[in-house]
């Protein structure tokens, strides 16, 4: 673990020397951006997202795609639900050298939460919330950005996978009500003792938070989370980001109030559809090891990856969230958990 990261963190000093353009400058780049948004999923009956049997393999993810669990291995190999993912390649010889985007498959208990219309719907969502689009896009933009290369094509694998040590920096998404078996407890352990650090966005309200640390309670029982302020240098490491924390909250696309006001305590919410008691604040935590050490960098009640994965799909939503917080932010993450 330790070897691997010390091969990529030449590339990663690079990408604090290499962020030449700003965001406005790229918005113009990106295909697609301007096509109608998907419909709002609480406009109707609660879809059914998970298709399979008692022990298969199919889920049926966003835009009702199709993901075989027992073989997808990468972003690249399922279709997109928004307006398309890039494309590109690495010159020859530097194939191997670059930065994955490493999403966990992981198994969720929905039978602990509510099936109830808002914070209840969290328990039909699983690890594939934005995939593949938020993987491909902010890859692209990493590479576009910066001066550091990025696989195409992106990663998934299980935490019991045992190409898990190549990869430095894993993700996870919805993980409110993620159960691990005893093997995935064990490796995760291990890949975070060893060097590794995890980022996990994209779950809401205080049953959620209680479901996922509950579950890291596990893997190490005897250390409590740290809340991050915005003097923490992953604020700012790269890009000079401005509080207050909770001006950086991210709203899923479909429930975004586009009248809320962050100047105005008293604007409407800026989530507008209720996803639970305790979803709104924003907070950022962080479980350390014994030399301080972030092996788990957490954003609760912040929907970070949905201005990857829908930048092409609103203008205003891009400028507000994609271009200011999600992909600024998503830098920042990238260098600081690659070079502490």
């Amino acid at each position: 673990m330790d070897a691997r990261r010390l091969r990529i963190l030449p590339v990663v000093v690079i990408l604090a020397l290499g962020v030449g353009a700003t965001f406005a400058q790229i918005q113009r780049m990106m295909p697609g951006r301007g096509g109608p948004p998907e419909p709002d999923p609480f406009a109707g009956p609660m879809p059914n997202f998970v298709v399979r049997d008692e022990g298969g393999s199919l889920v049926r993810g966003e835009g009702n795609i199709l993901i075989d669990e027992a073989t997808v291995r990468t972003a690249r190999g399922v279709a997109s639900h928004s307006t398309g993912t890039p494309e590109w390649t690495n010159p020859p010889g530097f194939e191997k050298d670059v930065f994955t985007f490493a999403r966990i498959l992981f198994k969720s208990d929905g039978k602990r939460g509510p099936d109830e219309r808002g914070w209840g719907r969290g328990s039909h969502l699983n690890w594939w919330v934005d995939f593949p689009d938020a993987d491909l896009n902010f890859s692209y933009r990493l590479q576009q950005i910066t001066s550091m290369r990025t696989d195409p094509d992106g990663r998934v694998l299980r935490l019991s996978d045992p190409d898990l040590p190549t990869f430095p920096l894993i993700m996870m998404e919805h993980p409110g009500y993620i159960h691990l078996n005893p093997l995935e407890l064990v490796a995760l352990r291990n890949y975070l003792s060893n060097g590794g650090a995890l980022f996990v966005s994209d779950f809401w309200s205080q049953r959620e938070w209680i479901g996922f640390a509950g579950e890291m309670k596990r893997v190490f029982p005897d250390r409590e989370w740290t809340d991050l302020t915005m003097e923490h240098p992953i604020f700012n490491c790269i890009f000079k980001l401005k509080g207050p924390l909770q001006h950086l909250q991210v709203p899923t696309m479909q429930f975004w109030n586009k009248s809320h006001d962050w100047t105005n305590p008293n604007s409407p919410r800026l989530q507008r559809v209720d996803r639970g008691p305790g979803s709104e604040p924003m907070t950022v935590r962080a479980m350390l090891d014994d030399k301080g050490r972030i092996m788990i960098l957490v954003i609760h009640n912040s929907d970070v990856p949905d201005g990857w994965e829908r930048e092409g799909e609103d203008d205003s939503y891009f400028r507000t969230f994609s271009e200011k917080i999600s992909y600024p932010l998503g830098v920042n993450i990238i260098f600081y958990l690659m070079t502490h």
